[in-house]
């Protein structure tokens, strides 16, 4: 029982944080074509816009609500005399999702994306031409980035994507001519978030083959099996080779399931997995039968004549027969390891075709490594613990975990249909009591038909129950409206709570206390900051307050659209430590590089790094974070001093808060010791 806690938080706490940093990503490909060949005067012809999106990246389309959140896609059409637009755009095979965080369902693209928009020929051989306007982001960096590509296309010519302005990389603040550089005094850091993300993966997998194996059906094959190659192999160095042969071919036999499971539902099935009423409903069912088998109501097995038939071949010896003797494990052990296997393949379904081979490699790596220890050091068998009841009791554990783990793919067909029954209080109500009960049966309050009764409580069961019900009063006050945000991703979204006593005491919108503006913001009509945080929406004037108060300036890249700027912004920024900092330490921009509001002609300018007008908030705030920090992903929070130079590297998307109050803190630190540098320059030039 002392690993019970650990194997709670492999199924529950299933939540990763990923450092994002700066480098300006490239557009999609897109290509334009025309179905029809020769048109003539007076013909109607389909157009379509194709897009190749890059490998863990999506694409919003075009039909859902634009007032939702995401950035759709518009194709606008450059008006002439050549052709006329019929009808709307309309999107070939887009996808659709519903978020918790915009609180509505929105469709979008993977690998591919198509546009099709019928247009009437009024000329021989037209010219036409069109600009996409999109934005792409990804779960694997927690970013997103818009941009702008000018298509055309002629009969003669065919479909052309003008190099120069493909990728017309979005930003927002005021002309870049009149802003001041950032120093390069910093080199901004690559990470590969996708392979931190990864590792995290293959690590709980890995945890996920260790509960595998303390479970009653394979665990008291772990002697039996390492006896046999000690005993039959003839000598020690012919044993060790066969249990290194036997433990490879576990690890063979899972992964292959991983790769199998890759080719036959790729990224585009994983995401209908992930997202569609459909398999959400069915795993629901899944999740609960495997609890129910755990709980000892019946047993999962494979067809007995498959097992035999498996069996058999393992006597042949040799390399194929070791082989199949750890065919014969896997199948044997079915029906404790299928549902823990089964759950890392549900959980990899989220559109990443890597995930069930890394998941399927950990858990292996872990399942096989016993085997293969034991046989090369057959001495440290011993040590291992006798089979008994506390077998069973991880079983059952695992069934209490599975329970609470299907009501989060009940809950995501809840949302998408807007049932409204299983609300975030309710979701929680059911997790408590869900939690509370497996607390009960670890102390010996509960049990089982198929169980013996316990007459004492070990001291492992004690301290577990002290752990799960410390985990149940940690979930109470979610009920009263806390965030509870190590589990933000399993729940329903806080708007669906019906009572949530956090609103009764949010600070008014006019904090006084907030003395961090210095006038009336530009554009506080259209934009707004979180957690009432007063602060500016246009670089050069919050630059200007920076320099009147003397504080350092935190510059918030974000976007309309962007989700994860959302989810930063909801579980970082509203920390108590965080909040004090951004309201007391800093004057806080946030520049949006999705507003589309145009400004006065006698603010645009010609961009140097592309050479188009930027008539627009967020195309001078994207020109501006590409120029002057060459990365154009949000979110990307940049902190500078008076002078606008930077004072530490750049940061993006990162859901751990201490991480964020330490670059906040560096941030205050650099620019206390620049200010004494220079109060002592000064003395000396006196």
């Amino acid at each position: 029982m002392r690993l019970v806690t650990s194997f709670i938080l492999f199924f529950i706490v299933f939540i990763t944080s990923l450092s994002t940093f700066g480098q300006v990503m490239e557009p999609p490909n897109w290509e334009v074509s025309v179905a029809k060949e020769n048109p003539k005067i007076g013909d109607t012809v389909v157009i379509s816009f194709k897009a190749e999106i890059p490998e863990d990246w999506y694409l919003y389309s075009s039909d859902f609500d634009p007032d939702l959140g995401p950035m759709i896609t518009e194709i606008n059409f450059s008006k002439n005399s050549d052709y006329e637009i019929i009808g709307d755009l309309i999107p070939i095979g887009s996808k659709e999702k519903y978020d918790e965080l915009w609180e509505g369902k929105y469709t979008y693209f993977i690998g591919k994306a198509e546009f099709q928009q019928h247009v009437k020929l009024l000329k021989n051989s037209p010219v036409i031409k069109a600009v996409a306007i999109y934005q792409i982001c990804s779960d694997v960096t927690g970013q997103c980035i818009p941009f702008e590509t000018d298509l055309v296309w002629n009969e003669n010519e065919g479909s052309k994507v003008d190099v120069n302005t493909e990728s017309e990389k979005i930003v927002g603040g005021t002309p870049t001519k009149d802003l001041k550089s950032f120093k390069n005094d910093f080199k901004v850091e690559e990470k590969e978030e996708g392979g931190a993300f990864l590792l995290t993966f293959f690590l709980l997998s890995f945890g996920a083959g260790l509960a595998a194996l303390l479970t009653p059906c394979v665990f008291p094959m772990i002697p039996m099996t390492v006896t046999y190659f000690t005993k039959s192999s003839g000598s020690r160095a012919n044993g060790i080779r066969q249990a290194l042969l036997y433990g490879f071919s576990i690890i063979l036999i899972y992964t292959l399931i991983g790769v199998v499971f890759s080719l036959f539902f790729g990224a585009d099935f994983a995401n209908f997995l992930s997202t569609h009423w459909i398999p959400n409903l069915f795993f629901f069912a899944v999740f609960l039968l495997f609890a129910l088998s755990f709980f000892g109501l019946f047993e999962i097995r494979l067809p007995n004549s498959f097992v035999n038939k498996i069996d058999a071949q393992s006597n042949k010896g040799g390399i194929l027969g070791i082989f199949f003797m750890a065919f014969t494990l896997v199948l044997v052990g079915f029906s404790c390891t299928g549902p823990i296997a089964g759950t890392i393949l549900l959980q990899a379904a989220n559109g990443e075709t890597t995930k069930p081979l890394i998941g399927m490699l950990g858990f292996s790596l872990a399942f096989a490594l016993p085997f293969t220890l034991l046989a090369i050091f057959p001495h440290w068998l011993k040590s291992l613990p006798k089979s008994g009841s506390w077998l069973n009791t991880i079983k059952v554990v695992l069934g209490f975990v599975e329970l609470a783990l299907a009501l989060k793919f009940l809950s995501i067909v809840d949302q998408v249909y807007h049932w409204n029954f299983l609300d975030r209080d309710i979701y929680l109500a059911l997790w408590i009591v869900i939690f509370a009960f497996l607390g009960f049966y670890l102390l010996g309050k509960i049990q089982f038909p198929h169980e013996k009764k316990t007459e004492n409580t070990s001291v492992y069961r004690v301290i577990s129950a002290i752990l799960v019900f410390s985990f149940v009063v940690y979930l109470i006050p979610g009920l009263f409206g806390a965030p509870l945000k190590s589990l933000a991703g399993y729940l329903p979204p806080m708007s669906s709570q019906d009572f949530n006593m956090q609103e009764s005491y949010s600070e008014p919108k006019d904090n006084s206390d907030n003395l961090t503006t210095c006038s009336t913001p530009k554009y506080d009509d259209l934009l707004e900051l979180p957690h009432n945080i007063q602060g500016y929406f246009d670089y050069d004037q919050a630059l200007e307050c920076a320099q009147k108060q003397n504080k350092p300036l935190f510059i918030d890249f974000t976007g309309h659209g962007c989700v994860n700027c959302r989810e930063m912004e909801a579980t970082v920024w509203s920390d108590p430590e965080v909040l004090k900092r951004l309201k007391n330490d800093y004057v806080v921009v946030a520049l949006y590089v999705d507003e589309k509001t145009e400004l006065p002609e006698s603010e645009w300018y010609i961009s140097d790094y592309d050479g188009k007008i930027k008539k627009t908030i967020g195309k001078q705030n994207l020109d501006f974070m590409i120029q002057k920090l060459n990365a154009n992903a949000q979110p990307y929070y940049t902190l500078v001093d008076n002078d606008g130079s930077l004072l530490s590297a750049p940061i993006g998307y990162d859901l751990n808060v201490e991480n964020f109050v330490e670059f906040l803190d560096n941030g205050v630190l650099e620019f206390e010791a620049r200010n004494e540098e220079n109060i002592a320059l000064i003395d000396i030039i006196k």
